[in-house]
């Protein structure tokens, strides 16, 4: 539009998608319910802890669902808004869930991995329907982290050959998965492209948080050698994976 407005015409001011006229002719009636609404969630918020469990959970899944559905409602009009309030979703439904598993008592660290497992699929499925790219890595980057949790739990002193194991095949069946989704959804594949090529590199970055007894002269091998693997791919297939990412 800014193309086709002369110089000398003015043009609208607007913050977030308002414009200027639209708060100067907006109704009372308007005003009255936000303050009603930020009122409710003050309140809410301040007396959090003294809600029984089920009105906390309550209380909790509401805001979410009300951020997330205002995100849908503003993506075509104001897409900053939109990333906004789903970034503000995402935050609070894992910060949410873990101040109640807190005051809970929970102790247990497998329903914590868990809960951050459901998280990361909402992200993933909040990214995936509105291609959303930071939300779909933020939500591979979550399940990843809770795979290497399960690994760490059952591998107490990995060798080298089971931290390959565990991880390859992974980072092939993601790249796969690229393939299969980049006629349809090129962001999806190249999400899937970046996460299936971390978790290549992913055995290798274990070695320091794992005990294990792998000598430092084997892990800088592997790594050069994926590293040489996986530019020479990236060189010889550049005309097949160019076009799934872009």
């Amino acid at each position: 539009m800014n193309l086709y407005v002369d110089d000398m015409t003015p043009k609208p001011n607007s913050l977030l998608g308002v414009s200027a006229t639209t708060v100067t002719n907006s109704n009372w009636k308007i005003w009255l319910l936000g303050l009603a609404v930020i009122a409710a969630l003050s309140l809410s918020a301040l007396n959090f802890n003294s809600f029984g469990l089920p009105m906390q959970i309550g209380i909790s899944a509401l805001f979410v669902m009300i951020c997330y559905a205002g995100a849908y409602r503003q993506f075509s009009r104001t897409p900053v808004v939109s990333y906004v309030l789903c970034g503000v979703a995402s935050v609070a439904i894992l910060l949410l869930g873990l101040h109640i598993m807190d005051l809970s008592d929970v102790q247990n660290s497998i329903t914590y991995i868990g809960y951050l497992a459901f998280c990361s699929c909402i992200w993933l499925l909040n990214g995936l329907v509105a291609r959303m790219a930071i939300f779909q890595i933020c939500g591979w980057f979550g399940l990843v982290g809770t795979y290497s949790w399960l690994l760490m739990q059952k591998l107490e002193h990995p060798s080298w050959f089971s931290l390959e194991l565990s991880w390859i095949p992974l980072s092939v069946v993601l790249i796969w998965m690229a393939w299969l989704a980049h006629h349809t959804n090129k962001q999806a594949a190249s999400v899937l492209m970046l996460v299936g090529g971390l978790a290549w590199f992913l055995p290798e970055a274990m070695t320091f948080i794992v005990d294990n007894e792998l000598s430092a002269r084997l892990i800088q091998i592997s790594f050069t050698a994926k590293l040489v693997s996986v530019g020479a791919a990236l060189f010889l297939l550049r005309k097949k994976w160019v076009e799934w990412v872009m």
